[in-house]
């Protein structure tokens, strides 16, 4: 394929190539047009899960305001960011692409205080990383994506204690955290939880004062760090000041602010749904009670909840827990 060939003449030596990828689940014919990772990110982009993304909380719960990222749009801002790193590594940018777009196809409702409370209830634990890979392996379509290894690999590893596989899932997995770090901070702000002045002098005198500043240092530095390296970093100083930022909004964001102040309520509902539906799988949709009825209760309950949006959670919890008004 043309797309191939270009590959290997102009990527760099530690890039992925499509045409070697170590395959897929199930075998399949090539596509005459695309990639396999090309083939992926459009699987991705098409998938029900994907577009369920714009009704996940990012950092705050159901906004009132239209302008707070939600999961879908901080995809697609780690999306930008990384294929940018990836295109002036001379990187896979298609690989890189995919990545991006289904690292977080796990992600429950309410953020990361409903992977919590999912993990709190649900005996085999819950991680979104692992429940996204889950997603495009066997429950997407109800049989899965069949993704390239790669991407697969990208997918699971963008978080966790292992660094995935290849360099373009590096770069998913560093860009993710450049790409939430300032974005929090611009939602932070716009909801009136931080001013800018609260922000760590040292660590802006050395990112940037501003969100393109910032994204701009951060991108620059990663490029320069890893270029013609088998790795991807960024350089100790920067990477020391993103690291300062990052627990600066865990003490003033993350844990206990006015962000955060519906999170005992998102708690309540997923962890209400999760133990009345495992008692009562009959309540469940058709489709996730032939589950309960082939992997047990609580799989399946926790893959039904793991995949729906704030709003439906909420809705299914009234539906459920809610007294109806009597008619006569």
């Amino acid at each position: 394929m043309r797309t191939e060939d270009l590959e290997d003449r102009l990527l760099s030596a530690y890039a992925s190539r499509s045409r070697l990828s170590r395959g897929r689940l199930h075998l399949e014919q090539p596509c005459r047009v695309r990639t396999d990772f090309q083939r992926d990110r459009d699987r991705i982009i098409h998938s029900k899960s994907f577009r369920r993304l714009k009704g996940k909380t990012q950092v705050f719960i159901i906004p009132e305001g239209d302008h707070y990222r939600t999961r879908l749009t901080h995809t697609l801002e780690v999306s930008q960011i990384a294929r940018t790193v990836a295109k002036a590594l001379l990187l896979n940018e298609d690989l890189t692409e995919a990545i991006s777009l289904g690292h977080d196809l796990g992600h429950t409702p309410f953020g990361h205080i409903g992977e919590e409370a999912l993990n709190g209830v649900f005996r085999e634990g819950f991680k979104h990383n692992e429940q996204s890979l889950r997603v495009v392996d066997s429950l997407e379509g109800g049989t899965g994506l069949n993704l390239t290894w790669e991407v697969r690999d990208g997918i699971l590893n963008h978080t966790g204690s292992t660094l995935p596989a290849t360099l373009e899932g590096q770069v998913v997995r560093i860009c993710d955290r450049i790409a939430y770090i300032n974005h929090d901070i611009d939602d932070a702000i716009r909801g009136g939880i931080l001013q800018v002045s609260d922000l760590p002098g040292n660590c802006l005198q050395e990112l940037g004062y501003t969100h393109r500043e910032r994204i701009n240092c951060l991108v620059a530095d990663l490029i320069g760090s890893s270029w013609e390296k088998p790795a991807i970093a960024l350089s100790n100083e920067i990477q020391k000041s993103m690291d300062e930022l990052r627990a600066f909004l865990f003490d003033r964001v993350y844990i206990g602010s006015e962000a955060k102040k519906e999170e005992k309520k998102g708690i309540h509902v997923v962890q209400y749904l999760f133990k009345y539906l495992t008692d009562y799988p009959q309540y469940l949709p058709e489709e996730h009670r032939l589950k309960a009825e082939e992997l047990g209760a609580e799989r399946a309950v926790c893959d039904y909840i793991a995949g729906m949006t704030d709003r439906y959670a909420v809705l299914q919890f009234t539906r459920l827990f809610i007294p109806s008004p009597f008619s006569v």
